[in-house]
């Protein structure tokens, strides 16, 4: 088993999560930084990393097998490219490209210098997700027809970059990536047919700040996928429908429930059930005896992050398959296209995606 060394273009947030991540849980080993921001450069000197005057310097120390590209996102395509023509594998940032064109484009550059690339889509292993799957994967629900993916806050898009649509900003891109990653990975190999999506711009203009997607599959449920930064009040992370029950996560902390029917056999009330809003018969409740509570508990699940790379080490000995393929990753990028071109036209995009 060999050990592998990388090192990161773009020190920021995300560039000092993956020292962390790569360094203490993989046979993966970050020596090395380079950022265009001395302030930058200086903490990642302070974090023990050697330093470079220019990414072309990085690209040509023979040490460095990985490249970890943690820049903006109208500089994914050139970095990886020239990452790839240096021999160096390429773990990049999602998103991957601005553009299935662009995706399409290192696609081309792998094949040709015949050095690999993976994405990294570390949300699959985010434990609300895994529970929610291994609940419908369990049959708890029955047959699901409804899936319900938030994300909220009341913030709005973070300073920087992800202002800027030149720099690949807004929500779409920034949350929408990992939430539809989540869901064609749950939904494969089963191909999207139609979306209709409205992209809000409620305090930024330029890029989109949240969005409502709905997502229809040849075969299977529903989806509908929400992000908001004006959101004061919070949905829940995921509601799911079955015809024998129903899911609900809150948040990211994972203690959610699944309500489901005990029997098949439903007892209809024969006084009608009076609220707040008038008589109900339809809508009232049903008899406890008929339902069960199974409680979803958070602490049994936890994100597997270094997974991620503990797998890329095992590909490039060439034992593993990539856990994230640049093919899933066109496959999303072609669904936020198609999301765009629905919100421009207000119309269902029909597809096969």
């Amino acid at each position: 088993m060999n050990q592998y060394k990388a090192a990161i273009v773009g020190y920021g947030n995300m560039g000092r999560w993956h020292r962390l991540n790569i360094s203490e849980k993989t046979r993966i080993l970050v020596t090395g930084a380079y950022d265009i921001e001395p302030q930058r450069m200086e903490k990642a000197r302070e974090d023990g990393l050697k330093t470079y005057p220019s990414y072309e310097a990085l690209l040509a120390d023979d040490e460095i097998d990985i490249v970890v590209v943690a820049t903006p996102n109208n500089f994914h395509l050139p970095q990886a490219c020239q990452a790839m023509e240096a021999g160096k594998f390429v773990v990049c940032e999602k998103p991957v490209t601005m553009s299935s064109a662009e995706l399409q484009e290192m696609m081309d550059c792998s094949k040709r210098t015949g050095v690999g690339f993976t994405i990294h889509q570390n949300r699959r292993a985010d434990a609300d997700y895994l529970a929610m799957r291994d609940a419908v994967d369990k049959g708890l629900l029955g047959s699901v027809f409804q899936i319900e993916s938030r994300v909220t806050g009341s913030r709005g898009i973070p300073e920087g970059w992800r202002q800027y649509a030149v720099a690949g900003g807004g929500m779409m891109l920034d949350w929408g990536v990992h939430l539809i990653d989540q869901i064609v990975m749950m939904m494969s190999p089963a191909k999207v047919t139609d979306i209709y999506c409205e992209l809000y711009h409620v305090n930024y203009k330029e890029c989109d700040d949240g969005f409502k997607l709905m997502m229809y599959f040849e075969t299977g449920p529903s989806v509908m996928i929400e992000v908001g930064t004006s959101h004061f009040i919070s949905a829940p992370r995921w509601y799911v429908c079955g015809d024998l029950g129903a899911l609900v996560i809150p948040n990211w902390d994972c203690n959610g429930k699944v309500i489901r029917a005990a029997n098949h056999e439903v007892r209809w009330e024969e006084e009608i059930i009076y609220t707040k809003a008038g008589p109900t018969k339809t809508m009232a409740p049903r008899a406890k005896n008929t339902i069960e509570e199974i409680a979803i508990d958070g602490n049994q699940w936890h994100p597997d992050y270094g997974g991620f790379f503990r797998n890329l080490a095992d590909h490039l000995d060439g034992n593993a398959e990539l856990l994230v393929k640049p093919e899933e990753a066109m496959r999303v990028m072609r669904v936020m296209e198609a999301a765009f071109e629905s919100h421009r036209t207000r119309s269902v995009v029909k597809c096969s995606i």
